[in-house]
């Protein structure tokens, strides 16, 4: 009999399988005591292991590229933290053999991250992935992780660690389901640009029978537990309309009765590049230039490294708009040589342009390097700051765009509330705004984008976000100034024409989205979008915000 469980689609597309579990977590080893005589010998055998899953995770990443080699990166440098290395020789000076020292150096550390602020907690999973293979390899038991099957399967997991989320095969695993997470959780953005459809914050999916047939809808968020054929083949049915409406698809950004709506690319480095052209992405409008710093914690990159990396991109679009964000470090991006590293919630600590604004030579070798990098080229750039409060933020950062010598935009983005409530006072510093709508609702709600439990927070869609949107867009309009949107949200097709009648600009988004969101804004005049913003902004919820905004569009 067919049942319907419902969590958070964050990956657009239709999946219908068999479940498969993922691979159960390294059980808890043994605490035993080994002779003195043997430390040397097991503190051999721990460094290697953490050596050889740093390699793995490293090599996943170089396979996978783009985004997912950004994160696994990260996670190399998780397991090779030398603070960690440290407390494992320690425990196995005192006899505790290799696995089981690892084992109680990462539960300390988990201890530390899950009592230093929920933005902190919701790295926990990472830790926990990086600490079950280290543990795994030197129990010599294979690896947690995505099951073997010769048979396409819909995945079902607890959650999904980035090192495995990367390397997904999608012509096996035809979609995935976690209990926990986020929209906006590195599981969420990873399936996006694997284009694999999927469904986050799903409580009791984990309790489904292996083999169970069940259809998965990534747009909605709806599971179908043994669906019946006329419900596998409407959800088929809608699934190929799509593609075909996708097929037809091409062209800049806009509505139906021609008002321009450029489509953007979320980027982290060149390697992101090749799929945002081949989307058809207009540009860039978010540049996420940490990933560059995050190679190396304990330093800055060089003027010469950072100038190449920045022209990779800038080259790719040619006439194109390209917005960077300087670096933004801190809250769940420490670096070491940078952010402080005993605040009691990063979160609302020095990060993003408090850091910068601490370290001038770290922000001003950044804004000399992309005015390098651009010299010569067509193409239009632009600067903005992350973290931004207030007018006086703004200055600074303009200020410093200034003496750097940078031609270029130079703006501010809203990722906090009194950012979006004195945006037109910012405005007077600045010649452009970006909404980050997973950070601007995160502070909005006190709702940590990495906790499931508090999703339904996260939820772009919620009213009070929208409100917080539009007096963004309102004050942008009224300075003469643009207004974009390079959070998730602009990823969600029918919220992407909500986003345009609030008065947004431009739009920025992972690459696979690009193609959806073009094809539903072509669908709809201006005046549509308008009222569909108008219904939606009048909703007490998400979900009633949302069904508002579909029964306008869809002339109900």
């Amino acid at each position: 009999m067919q049942t319907t469980l419902r969590g958070v689609g964050v990956s657009h597309g239709v999946a219908i399988g068999e479940v498969r579990h993922m691979g159960t977590a390294v059980l808890e080893p043994p605490a035993k005591q080994i002779p003195p005589e043997e430390a040397d010998r097991e503190q051999g055998r721990a460094r290697q292991a953490v050596e050889a899953v740093a390699a793995d995770l490293i090599a996943r990443g170089n396979l996978a590229g783009g985004e997912a080699q950004h994160v696994l990166e990260a996670q190399a440098m998780i397991a090779q933290d030398p603070e960690l290395m440290v407390d494992a020789d320690r425990r196995i000076a005192v006899g505790s053999t290799a696995e089981r020292a690892v084992y109680d150096a990462f539960s300390h550390y988990r201890e530390l991250l899950a009592g230093a602020g929920e933005y902190m907690a919701g790295r926990v999973a990472d830790l926990d992935d990086v600490r079950n293979r280290i543990v795994a390899r030197l129990l010599g038991v294979p690896m947690p992780g995505v099951p073997d099957s010769d048979e396409p399967y819909v995945l079902i997991a607890r959650d999904l660690a980035p090192a495995d989320t990367a390397l997904l095969d999608p012509t096996l695993v035809l979609g995935f389901v976690t209990e926990e997470g986020g929209p906006t959780s590195h599981s969420a953005i990873l399936a996006r640009a694997l284009g694999v459809p999927a469904i986050v914050a799903l409580p009791g999916a984990g309790e489904l029978a292996e083999g169970t047939l069940i259809a998965v809808d990534g747009s909605t968020g709806e599971l179908f537990v043994e669906p019946s054929a006329e419900k596998r083949a409407e959800m088929e049915a809608s699934a190929a309309a799509r593609k075909a409406a996708l097929a037809g698809s091409s062209g800049p950004g806009a509505t139906s009765d021609g008002h321009k709506v450029p489509l953007l690319a979320n980027v982290g480095g060149p390697g992101d590049v090749p799929a945002a052209v081949e989307a058809g992405a207009e540009g860039v409008g978010l540049f996420r230039t940490e990933f560059l710093f995050l190679d190396d914690s304990a330093k800055a990159p060089s003027e010469e490294k950072q100038i190449a990396s920045y022209r990779a991109v800038l080259e790719a679009f040619p006439e194109g708009r390209v917005v960077v964000r300087v670096l933004d470090a801190g809250a769940d991006k420490p670096l070491d040589f940078l952010t402080p590293a005993d605040e009691p919630n990063p979160a609302l600590g020095v990060r993003g342009l408090r850091s910068l604004l601490e370290h001038p030579d770290v922000l001003r070798t950044q804004l000399t390097a992309l005015a390098k990098a651009a010299e010569g080229l067509p193409v239009h750039l632009e600067v903005m700051a992350p973290m931004v409060a207030d007018r006086i933020d703004a200055k600074a950062f303009a200020d410093a765009c200034r003496e750097a010598g940078l031609q270029a935009k130079f703006g501010a983005m809203v990722e906090i509330p009194s950012a979006a409530l004195r945006a037109r006072s910012i405005l007077q510093e600045v010649e452009f705004l970006s909404l980050g709508t997973n950070d601007l609702a995160q502070y909005a709600f006190a709702a940590d984008r990495q906790v499931g439990a508090v999703s339904r927070l996260q939820d772009p869609w919620q009213p009070a976000l929208l409100d917080l949107i539009a007096m963004s867009a309102e004050a942008a309009s009224a300075e003469g100034k643009s207004c974009g949107v390079c959070g998730e949200a602009a990823s969600d097709p029918l919220l992407a024409c909500v986003l345009t009648g609030l008065g947004i600009t431009s739009l920025s988004m992972g690459a696979a989205s690009i193609p959806y969101v073009r094809a539903t804004l072509a669908k709809y005049t201006l005046a549509q979008c308008e009222r569909a913003a108008v219904a939606a902004r009048a909703a007490d919820t998400a979900e009633e915000a949302r069904v508002a905004a579909q029964a306008v569009l869809s002339g109900e």
